[in-house]
């Protein structure tokens, strides 16, 4: 995904148009300088927690300031990917849920979160160093044009200008600044982007996913096509399985019933409506087997009543109490949709037949860039990940879309199943909380 770069520039650009985009990126040197002072300040905390961490306040502090680190490079990601035209990544790995010190380790884990640490080394040295050369120049141009103004406001002596081969002492010699403003203008006008754009690909070079990080990506992403290939071919085989032991059979049973009825329409009546009434019997059947099948492609309450109504019916189907509560301001795309709340109906019937529930909680938000469902139940616990379990099977479900998925069952329970799918939402909409009894 690209946007227009801000720091492209047309072939043909207008004077006018030239100046106001200088104008504003000298704005955005402006903007660099005054976040470097925040930047430095965070590298001097987090250093100073790093160097507690053995007596335990390091750690602590660390709980706020990590956070703090990410959503300020956050900042430079987003800003540098409007000035170069491109989507920056954030390459942090998937947040351990659990406790506070659980995720300390998961931070400690992600390389993304120590070159976080290293960008502040650099943005608060060179990045500062170009953002001040940045606003220098536009701030010399302004002040070159408005010295013989300034020169006039202040009292004698204090702007004397001594440059060796001459003095700019008096108010006449100081309209001879004039004649740096062209000099002054065209160093503006040619290094203004160029300090910028540098600005904005130092920031991009540390901040955007390592090249390791990335060749991770792309095998995660060839196991999870691999996988839903798998998936995909497996479903299709059920169908047809279905199909073929289910309706079609029933609807061969029906075509020798109506054949028989039609022999014996004449000469036993009595025999032919009963072979009628036995294939309106069998198309009932032949019926619910069609919708049984469609149900296990894509339930129609899930394209009638959305995520949000489609849960509800699954929360008021189950055989214990299941609490639901539902904020979405919008629909999750349709695939998104579906995955999930064949998910979401995968621990369900877990929470039943393999966790010994009484009740279960499902929550479902939006956090503005991501789709998330955490299930609990407060059953016998003891749910992993692996060879077998139908947790498996969700987690590749959820892969095929960057979702992740995320299991703290400690033995004896409860359990919490926290599943995160990344989704723009699309209508505005808020579904209200309920509950089953």
């Amino acid at each position: 995904m690209t946007a227009t770069p801000a720091l492209a520039v047309p072939r043909k650009e207008r004077l006018t148009a030239g100046l106001r985009r200088r104008v504003a990126l000298t704005g955005v040197s402006l903007g660099y300088v005054l976040l470097a002072p925040l930047a430095l300040v965070v590298l001097c905390l987090v250093t100073t927690s790093v160097s507690l961490v053995p007596v335990g306040v390091g750690l602590v502090l660390l709980l706020a300031l990590v956070p703090l680190t990410a959503q300020l490079a956050g900042l430079h990601r987003r800003i540098a990917g409007r000035l170069l035209g491109v989507t920056v990544p954030t390459p942090y790995a998937p947040a351990r849920r659990g406790s506070r010190w659980s995720r300390l380790r998961g931070w400690a884990a992600d390389p993304a979160r120590w070159r976080d640490l290293a960008w502040t080394y650099v943005s608060v040295t060179l990045g500062w160093t170009l953002a001040w050369l940045g606003l220098g120049l536009g701030l010399a141009v302004v002040w070159y044009a408005a010295f013989p103004a300034v020169f006039a406001l202040t009292p004698d002596g204090t702007l004397a200008n001594d440059y060796g081969f001459a003095t700019l002492d008096t108010q006449s010699e100081s309209f001879l600044q004039w004649v740096l403003v062209p000099v002054a203008l065209a160093a503006w006008w040619w290094l203004e982007p160029l300090l910028v754009r540098w600005i904005a690909q130092l920031d991009r070079a540390v901040l955007a996913p390592s090249r390791a990080s990335l060749e991770r990506r792309v095998a995660e992403v060839s196991q999870s096509r691999a996988e839903s290939i798998d998936h995909s071919a497996a479903e299709l085989r059920r169908i047809e399985r279905d199909l073929h032991d289910g309706a079609q059979a029933r609807l061969v049973a029906l075509g020798m019933n109506l054949g028989l009825a039609a022999e014996l329409l004449e000469n036993d009546p009595d025999a032919a409506a009963r072979l009628l009434a036995e294939a309106r019997t069998v198309t009932t059947s032949a019926l619910g087997d069609l919708r049984s099948v469609v149900r296990g492609i894509h339930p129609p309450v899930l394209a009638d009543r959305g995520l949000a109504g489609a849960i509800q019916a699954l929360a008021l189907d189950m055989s214990l109490p299941v609490s639901v509560t539902i904020v979405l301001p919008g629909r999750p795309p349709a695939p998104v949709e579906s995955a999930v709340y064949f998910a979401t109906s995968e621990l369900l019937a877990n929470a039943v037949r393999h966790a010994s529930a009484r009740r279960v909680a499902i929550d479902v938000g939006h956090d503005g860039r991501a789709l998330r469902v955490v299930v609990t139940d407060d059953g016998v616990g003891g749910a992993a990940v692996g060879a077998g379990s139908g947790l498996t099977g969700v987690a590749r479900r959820l892969g095929a879309f960057d979702g992740t998925m995320d299991v703290v069952s400690p033995a004896g329970g409860p359990t919490t199943v926290s599943l995160e799918v990344p989704c723009a939402l699309s209508s505005p909409r808020t579904s209200p909380s309920s509950a089953t009894d």
